[in-house]
């Protein structure tokens, strides 16, 4: 692009919004140029809003280090800043679907990391190696919204983006059933082990409306474009179970799953080594090159290993066999905080930049 369009971050000294920075240095197409966040951090830098709870793994970017952060609060003028944002804050659901609702209607397009739009019927819910059509809808949005650039669009759970890419390319063999555990991070809650040493080779059965999630969004990403609502999938049915366990960063899944048409394990191999979805074919800066690997060790997949395979946008999967009440069983693993959370929404981004849904503002 001749121009770097100008990105801000909401939710900018939370975990996400670190992750959201970290990925805007240098971003070929895209220039951090605001950040924002609750009142508390508003008129301090960005260095002294974080201040010692900065969590990723690489050194804070320099260039962030001196803005001064906007207040939550203060949107319109946050707003005026930047062609588009990004939105990962930690608020009420009512709370976010207003904002982000008000945020849209300054013309300003929102990519947000939060739940609260996920069933707004008008709101895309997108990955783009599956369902990049679903970016249609934004037309209707606008519609109801009554703007001419902004919109919304969010990205799904973390927890479903570490099966449901391994289960795309099988829609056509007719997926009736899915059982699907889950053993998810600790940074899917915003948390380090310094954050939360009672996590410390512990492991808690239950994560606040994950498993209604995992049952729910699948059906909505594998859902059909109609005009100005996505007509869910009808199948499969599945069943979910989430669990938090002690690994920093790394969502695994373990899944059984049954067909109309029961594919071979060979076909399923292959498949899972050739797909490619529109993100690989627009060759998006995020893109993974191969979004999905198999793994042929036992052993694999396992976060320590691969939760940063394709930089932590892939996914990989392993252990494919013959179960006992379904067709098959596999394990999956994705990195929850870059391919589930900021990575996605990266991704998502430069998907609407390059569709033209997102561009400089006059």
């Amino acid at each position: 692009m001749e121009k770097k369009i100008r990105a801000g971050v909401i939710g900018a000294t939370g975990y996400v919004g670190q992750r959201f920075i970290s990925l805007l240095e240098n971003h070929p197409w895209f220039e951090c140029v605001a950040v924002c966040a609750s009142p508390k951090s508003a008129g301090k830098t960005y260095e002294e809003a974080c201040g010692d709870r900065w969590k990723i793994d690489a050194p804070m970017p320099e260039y962030v280090k001196k803005m001064i952060v906007y207040s939550s609060d203060d949107i319109e003028n946050f707003c005026e800043q930047v062609d588009f944002t990004f939105c990962a804050v930690d608020m009420k659901k009512d709370e976010i679907r207003a904002l982000e609702e008000r945020i849209a209607k300054t013309e300003t397009p929102v990519v947000s990391n939060n739940s609260a739009h996920r069933w707004t019927e008008d709101v895309p819910m997108i990955i783009p190696e599956i369902n990049a059509d679903h970016a249609e809808l934004i037309e209707a949005q606008r519609k109801r919204l009554g703007t001419k650039r902004g919109f919304i669009a969010v990205k799904p759970n973390c927890s479903i983006q570490s099966y449901v890419p391994a289960l795309t390319p099988f829609l056509k063999n007719g997926i009736k059933q899915i059982s699907v555990c889950t053993y998810q991070a600790i940074s899917g809650a915003g948390k380090t082990f310094k954050d939360w040493p009672e996590m410390v080779g512990n492991l808690i059965p239950y994560i606040g409306g994950e498993e209604e999630k995992s049952e729910k969004e699948p059906l909505k990403v594998w859902g059909q474009f109609a005009g100005d609502h996505i007509e869910l999938a009808k199948n499969p049915v599945i069943s979910a179970q989430c669990y938090r366990v002690a690994v920093q960063e790394g969502h695994t899944a373990a899944v059984s799953v049954s067909f109309e048409n029961k594919p071979s394990m060979d076909e399923m191999i292959k498949a899972w080594k050739e797909y490619e979805g529109e993100a690989q074919r627009l060759e998006l800066p995020s893109a993974p090159k191969h979004f999905l690997q198999y793994i042929e060790d036992d052993n694999r997949p396992q976060p320590a290993l691969d939760a940063y395979y394709e930089n932590g946008m892939g996914v990989s999967v392993a252990r494919l066999r013959e179960d006992n009440i379904f067709d098959y069983k596999f394990t999956c693993l994705s990195h929850n905080t870059l391919r589930g959370a900021a990575g996605g929404g990266m991704l998502t981004a430069e998907l609407l930049a390059k569709k033209g849904y997102i561009a400089p503002k006059a």
